[in-house]
Parts: structure tokens; sequence; C-alpha cells
């Protein structure tokens, strides 16, 4: 507990760093004070809604895993699962290239088939992170995050879609993983692809990111908050100029680099009626910023109902659902894990058993 002398001391100098840094917000009230008429209403429109989400690695929170196991799953709103994987750590490339290439080099899973397009015959080529001479553990979340992107670029590519469809993925489209120019190819790629989906079927493929936090919308919440930008009665977005997020982010590649960083245009948009409803970043594909009106116009619709989060479209919600790790599902993989362990260990698996009925987490007592 921070002690009254302490408060006092904390409250005098936060008064100094505000005082010091009030003429950046002034700066930026000037600059989101035009936009008050770049304001567009969204209208509601009807179509299909899907979402992809994978497995986030950090809910794996197992009892007792000396390996380091992670499971790689994606799936999406409807409950289709896209791919699934064990992996950790300490997993060789060599036996990952096995299973994601056919002997011939032809990919023979959504990433290999990405790595394939992308002209590789190696999963190492796709990351510098996978080249490192001494790799981190951390490996293992670029790992995840390149297996979302493929399943994403083998829907676009692979699936006969029925309707018109916006694809919702969880983050921003945008990414600094890939090696050299790679993304931009790959978002060259998911472009062509849906090109080619419009002549085959007459129907249109949407991509939108949708990410849980944004530093652009933090940094300048308040500024849009004292205009009054956004505060409308009704469903709206907003196109986000490039000098915005300049601000924001420190490397301007992630803004600019439409050739190895950026696949996605940023909006703020809010799905709700009310002016003080909750205003989301949403990243359209490059390609498709001039059908913003469109794709928001799909997911106002999937959001009218959105439930635990009102007003975020609901395609999302329920693959977040689908993806998350825990109750049965995670007991599900922590006994095979020990299932796993007890064929190893032989005689000793009675160990496993003896750690099985010790707390894990002994300090978690200081909460109960």
């Amino acid at each position: 507990m921070i002690e009254p002398e302490s408060l006092d001391r904390l409250s005098e100098a936060m008064k100094v760093c505000v005082a010091s840094d009030a003429h950046l917000l002034d700066e930026m009230r000037g600059e989101v004070r035009p936009l008050r008429t770049q304001v567009r209403r969204i209208q509601a429109r009807s179509a299909t809604a899907i979402s992809l989400v994978g497995t986030d690695g950090g809910n794996n929170q197992l009892r007792f895993d000396p390996f380091l196991v992670q499971l790689i799953r994606v799936v999406d709103s409807s409950q289709n699962e896209y791919c699934l994987e064990v992996i950790t750590p300490n997993t060789p490339f060599e036996a990952l290239n096995l299973r994601h290439f056919e002997p011939d080099g032809r990919g023979k899973t959504p990433l290999g088939r990405m790595a394939e397009f992308l002209g590789l015959k190696d999963l190492t080529g796709l990351s510098p992170v996978f080249k490192a001479k001494d790799r981190s553990p951390s490996w293992v979340n670029v790992y995840r995050e390149m297996t979302e992107w493929a399943v994403l670029f083998s829907l676009i590519r692979e699936k006969e879609f029925g309707t018109d469809t916006v694809i919702v993925c969880d983050g921003f489209l945008r990414s600094k993983m890939f090696s050299a120019d790679l993304f931009g190819k790959l978002r060259e790629g998911m472009e062509e692809c849906i090109l080619r989906q419009y002549e085959r079927t007459k129907r249109r493929v949407y991509v939108a990111g949708i990410a849980k936090h944004s530093s652009v919308l933090q940094v300048y919440r308040m500024a849009l908050a004292l205009e009054g930008v956004m505060k409308t009665s009704y469903a709206c977005y907003l196109e986000v100029p490039k000098e915005m997020e300049q601000r924001a982010y420190k490397w301007d590649e992630y803004i600019e680099r439409q050739d190895k960083f950026v696949a996605g245009k940023m909006f703020f948009v809010k799905f709700g009626n009310g002016p003080y409803d909750p205003i989301w970043a949403i990243d359209l594909l490059v390609s498709q910023k001039e059908s913003a009106q469109i794709v928001f116009g799909y997911l106002l619709k999937d959001s009218e109902d959105g439930f635990p989060v009102p007003f975020y479209p609901e395609c999302l919600q329920r693959a977040h659902d689908h993806a998350a790790l825990v109750d049965f599902d995670l007991q599900l993989l922590e006994d095979q894990i020990v299932d796993a362990l007890r064929q190893r260990l032989g005689e000793k698996k009675w160990v496993v058993d003896e750690l099985a009925l010790q707390t894990a987490d002994p300090s978690g007592a200081r909460y109960a």
C-alpha cells in the first residue's frame, strides 16, 4: 500500500509530467478535429462472416510440463479445425519439414503450401527467427503466427465460397516476422486469389483484422473524446490518417512498408448506436480499403448480437470460444502428456502420479 507521503509526491510528479506534455494533447486535438467531417455512417448488410483464431500458447497452464509442450491449433467460428500440431521448443526443423512437405518438395499442409508459394522448400526460410543458430524458445510463437497466416492463405486460395464472405482475423494484417519481402509476396498472393475467386464464383471475399489492443487508439482516445469525433447516434467508421499511426508507432515500416510488413489499412470503427459505445481498431486488406462501407456493413450485422462483448463481431467471439484451451480440453491435453511421460519413465512412472497430487502453485493460497 502506498503511504500518504508517497502518494503526495506521486501526485505532484504526475502534475508536473502532465503540465510539461500538455502541448502534445493540444497537438493531437488539432489533428483529430478536422476528422469529424470524415466520419462515415455504416449501413448493415447481410453476408457470411467467419473468423480464424489460433489457440493462445500462453493459456496452456499445465500443472507440470518438463518439455514445454505447445499445441498449435487454428479453428474458425464454425468450429472447423484447420491445423492441429504438438511441438516443443526443442522440436528440430527437420521433423517439421517432414510434416509439411512431400519428398518432392511440394507442400502438403497449409503451412507447407504457403512456403511453396513463396518459393521455399524449407520452413527455416520463412523467418529470421527460424535461422538463428541459438534459437530462443520464443520461436514457437513465431511458428504459431506463421501457421495462422498459412491457414488464412489456404482458405482464400482453396475454398469455394457460396456467398459473399468477410474473413475476420484475430489481430492486425501486419507482420514483422517474415524474412525479406515474403510478407509482401503473401499479401499479393492473397489479393490475386481473391480476384480469381470472384472470376470463378462471382463471390466477393473480404479480409479484416481486429486487434485486441491498438497503440494508435490508445494514444488518441482522449483527443477523440474531447473533440467529439465518432460520438454519433449511429454506427460509424473513420479511416485513420497515416500521421496518426506515425505518432503511435516507433517504426515507419510498420505503417508504410507494404512490400515487407504491411497488408492492411487501419480504420476506427464503432458498431453501436450510442455515442459512448466502444471503438475498435480494424485493418482492411490494402486493396479493399475502398470497400470499407461494405465490409463494415457486414461486420455491423454480425456485431448486433455480439455476446458476451457487445458491439463486437460475434464470429470472432465464437472462434475464441472454440480455440480456448480451458477446463475439460486443458485436462485432456494434460492427461495426454502424463500418459506419454508414464510410458517413457517405465518403473519410475509413479513419480508422475506423486507430482499430480501436489499443488503446482502453493503461493496461490494467499488469494484464497
